[in-house]
């Protein structure tokens, strides 16, 4: 009898563990020590972000991941340039690689980057917030780094046989234009013939808990994906989804060398690049949610080989690699109106200061009809710097015209 007291125990004890792999104080710890002033914003190259760097390491570390960056380290340096669209001085900074090794033919690769603004929102010239004020990103991104970091501990402490490897990547430079994922899809320590997959998290820790709303970008760069995402469906989470592979994340990196990839995202807030960005606003239990969906649609392709790509919008890459400009807002990805609505203003860019709100819909910029996103990318990529364009929003009933200067 007091065997089999043990050996329940024993279960129980192993159920209890397996449940808290994305317990809300795992995230919690994670977010509180990325997004503290201390770390001063975590700016690309700063010692805040250094310090950021030490943190993740120490996990991927702990967790038994291989060194995947430069000569056996986690790191993997690239430069970068200060200032105005790359144009100040040079600096240096890290992305971060930690792998799996479950000897498999292929590999997923999960990520998300864990630089944010600083505290002069990094191109200091345009930007009004005063210097003093910390911008800590917790859900920008410290929300996905603790995601990466849970979902390896996950899948280094499970007890599935995993037909893929894993590579667990945090980036540098997302902030300043996907420059550490740029740089690390070209320079991978791993052939990407092998990449079966990659799974981008960005702003994962504000689930709204009356809609639950998740956004799953790059459906449609796989077939397998919008039928996976129905199957599995948790009740947890109202799933809206977006085919293209190309968006403002690390993920469009790898679909342009033809990867399938999947963006997560809760959506934006009145807090996006704001020093409002703090882990008191943070839905732990939402980003939990999160974690387990896309450890339920990983697991459920194991056995699934590797995946097919498929090209999404291929008419827009090219108008989205040439931007030489930047508006400063948030698109809103799960409006289904015609135009661009807009989920958020950052302070001091060109859209704040030319009076730009959050709920505006834009629907024209300069001679350019703006339908959608596609068509406000493909309208941004025709202006360039010092220009000023009228754009003509929606706002509640009434159509206003804003002039924007760049």
């Amino acid at each position: 009898m007091r065997l089999l007291v043990i050996a329940v125990l024993v279960i129980l004890s192993s159920c209890v563990s397996k449940a808290q792999k994305f317990s809300e104080e795992n995230i919690r710890k994670h977010i509180e020590v990325l997004a503290h002033d201390s770390l001063g914003g975590r700016g690309t190259g700063t010692l805040g972000e250094t310090a950021a760097r030490n943190y993740i390491e120490k996990h991927f570390k702990a967790l038994g991941l291989e060194p995947a960056g430069d000569e056996r380290k986690y790191s993997q340096a690239f430069t970068f340039h200060r200032g105005v669209h790359g144009q100040g001085e040079s600096g240096t900074a890290y992305n971060i690689a930690g792998f799996l090794n479950n000897d498999a033919a292929t590999t997923i690769i999960i990520g998300a980057h864990y630089d944010h603004l600083g505290t002069d929102g990094q191109e200091s010239s345009l930007d009004a917030n005063p210097a003093t004020k910390i911008h800590n990103g917790a859900d920008d991104n410290a929300s996905g780094v603790a995601g990466v970091i849970e979902l390896a501990r996950f899948y280094t402490t499970n007890d599935i046989k995993e037909n893929n490897n894993f590579l667990f990547l945090c980036f540098s430079g997302e902030e300043m234009g996907l420059l550490g994922s740029k740089y690390f899809a070209d320079h991978a320590p791993i052939e990407l013939s092998t990449v079966n997959f990659m799974i981008n998290m960005d702003m994962i820790g504000r689930l709204n808990p009356q809609t639950k709303s998740l956004i799953v970008h790059g459906t449609g760069t796989s077939p397998v994906w919008e039928p996976l995402i129905k199957k599995l469906k948790p009740e947890t989470l109202t799933i809206a989804t977006d085919s293209s592979g190309i968006g403002p994340s690390d993920h469009t990196s790898f679909y342009l060398k033809d990867i399938p990839v999947l963006h997560f995202f809760t959506g934006s807030h009145a807090d996006y690049h704001k020093p409002s960005d703090d882990i008191e606003k943070i839905n732990l239990n939402g980003e939990s949610e999160v974690l387990k969906f896309i450890a339920r649609m990983i697991n459920d392709l194991n056995d699934a080989g590797k995946l097919t790509f498929l090209k999404t919008k291929a008419k827009q890459q090219s108008s989205i690699a040439s931007f030489k400009v930047t508006l400063g807002i948030m698109p809103s990805y799960a409006s289904d109106v015609e135009g661009l609505k807009v989920d958020g203003v950052t302070d001091g860019k060109p859209g704040d200061r030319a009076g730009l709100k959050t709920g505006d819909i834009i629907i024209q910029m300069g001679d350019f009809p703006v339908k959608d996103i596609y068509g406000y990318m493909d309208a941004l990529s025709k202006f360039k710097k010092e220009e000023t364009v009228p754009v003509k929003v929606q706002r509640g009933k009434e159509v206003i015209t804003l002039s924007v200067t760049f």
